[in-house]
């Protein structure tokens, strides 16, 4: 391949092709011909210049041939006016991308398009597409002549000069087919030396994306309550970060450490921090004016809203220590950037969405931070995968699961969105014969409508899990179809309880069984 220059940038064989099939793209691209020549394969650039000039008195007569010099010329309508080639581009993201040419005088709209698995820079195609379509232009022009045997030395791609007859510009027409018998029977084809010459064609700037190596994610997965009602109640929520941010997740799933599935890919990047002060208790229900909470955010950015917003549901947080349940659910309406990523909170609502009985006593510094919005992503977690351990394996979705990048865990959700909420005003209303304790039901569904004598029960039938505990120890474990229990002094006796002692209620759910407890110590 002496013969041939230019500069391939890449070029993928994707299925087995014997040796015509996978040199066709570059002879295309290129405008190099293959010719076999005295038993040997050479290759040869198409250019013209170098052609040989046949004479009037160097034709032979044959009877396949009309007259000396048979001219043909295609009708118009058989060739489209423009062409249009999809390839690689070079120097970029490898994007698939199009240059496409047209005639000036192409009146149609027939488009002539290939796919070529090479990569160029758009100047380079567009010099491919414009040669190609001057070659089609003056390839519709052929000739067929016969040559006696002393022109053995004319061969298959050869370009030859047809002088006098009555073409008065002396056309050079390129050797396709020669059929050699007696004499040499020739089939050409129109060329014109210029077309080959490449067009100066500045290359368009090339706008690479940096590459940015697949790293770890941090995911943090969240059995949270139910935020708006719309979503399924028994799956957990998973929020993703990294810094930085490579792009799509993907999460894979399997019963063992073995054979995992894809379940989902995910292309959010959730808002994820940590807390660098601590979050004292406050009680639900009424705005929290104490300290700020400093938090420092992975990446992202956090906004000020009206507090009337925040009833709407605006502004919504989880802050825990990481684990699958023990997540508190907040809201703010003051977030003041102090620094790079640093977040003061202010003017919070503690304990939303029934989980004030799951807030301790503090959320010390280094606490995980996540706004619930819609970068958040539940799990396609089927009803049946409730409480069932399974393997998690999370990472960049450009890379297989068993890369290093993978964070690997081994997780059982309860569903928490089928949780009933710790039941509310839980006291002490008489103590007559009886130590007798009251209180109000709360629900996890549609519990904002006023427009009913009660809230919704949100469950199959009303039902309350009691228990009664002395100095940690659980002494007695009742149910209750109504909001009111009885603690009887045969019964205190019965438990050995003389003093102090501690009534836990929760509500219970057919499918999810007791919910968070609600306290109260008595005497």
């Amino acid at each position: 391949m002496s013969g041939l220059h230019g500069v391939v940038r890449g070029y993928a064989i994707e299925d087995v092709l014997d040796g015509r099939q996978a040199l066709q793209p570059l002879m295309m691209r290129y405008g190099f011909d293959a010719i076999e020549r005295d038993g040997k394969l050479v290759f040869r650039m198409r250019g013209g210049l170098k052609a040989f000039d046949v004479n009037p008195d160097g034709f032979a007569i044959n009877s396949d041939v009309e007259g000396t010099v048979e001219y043909r010329r295609e009708a118009e309508a058989e060739m489209a006016g423009r062409v249009r080639l999809r390839f690689v581009q070079s120097d970029a993201d490898h994007d698939i991308v199009a240059e496409e040419a047209v005639l000036p005088d192409d009146r149609t709209h027939a488009v002539a398009v290939n796919e070529m698995a090479l990569s160029m820079t758009r100047g380079e195609g567009r010099q491919t597409v414009e040669r190609w379509l001057s070659e089609s232009r003056m390839s519709r022009e052929t000739a067929r002549f016969a040559l006696p045997p002393s022109q053995l030395n004319l061969g298959a791609g050869d370009v030859v000069r047809l002088k006098g007859m009555d073409q008065q510009d002396f056309p050079s027409f390129r050797i396709d087919r020669i059929e050699q018998a007696e004499m040499q029977l020739v089939d050409a084809v129109r060329i014109e030396p210029d077309v080959y010459a490449p067009a100066e064609i500045t290359d368009d700037g090339v706008n690479a994306r940096p590459f940015i190596a697949p790293t770890p994610v941090l995911p943090v997965l969240m059995d949270l309550p139910l935020i708006t009602g719309a979503e399924a109640a028994h799956a957990p929520y998973l929020a993703l970060s990294a810094d930085p941010w490579a792009g799509n997740v993907a999460i894979y799933v399997a019963a063992q450490d073995e054979d995992y599935a894809l379940r989902q890919v995910i292309s959010d990047q959730a808002v994820i921090g940590f807390t660098e002060s601590p979050l004292w208790r406050a009680s639900s229900g009424i705005w929290d004016e104490g300290r700020p909470l400093r938090v420092n955010l992975i990446d992202g950015f956090l906004e000020s809203r009206p507090r009337e917003a925040l009833l709407n549901g605006a502004n919504l947080a989880a802050i825990g220590d990481g684990t699958l349940d023990n997540w508190e659910v907040i809201q703010f309406s003051d977030a003041t950037l102090e620094e790079g990523g640093i977040f003061n909170l202010s003017g919070r609502l503690r304990g939303q969405l029934g989980t004030d009985s799951a807030m301790p006593e503090v959320w010390p510094e280094g606490s995980v931070f996540v706004l619930l919005d819609d970068r958040i992503s539940q799990l396609n977690l089927l009803r049946n995968e409730r409480r069932v351990s399974k393997h998690y394996r999370i990472g960049p979705a450009s890379r297989g699961y068993e890369d290093p990048a993978f964070v690997h865990q081994v997780e059982a959700f309860d569903g928490n969105g089928l949780r009933p909420y710790a039941p509310a005003h839980l006291k002490v209303v008489s103590k007559t014969d009886a130590d007798s304790f009251s209180w109000v039901r709360r629900t996890r569904v549609d519990g904002d409508d006023w427009g009913g004598l009660d809230v919704p029960l949100g469950e199959e039938t009303e039902a309350y899990l009691v228990r009664v505990r002395s100095n940690g120890v659980l002494l007695r474990e009742e149910t209750t179809a109504t909001p009111i229990w009885s603690y009887s002094e045969t019964a205190k006796a019965a438990d050995g309880v003389s003093g102090t002692y501690v009534v836990e209620v929760a509500q219970v759910s057919a499918i999810f069984g007791p919910g968070l407890f609600a306290s109260c110590t008595a005497s």
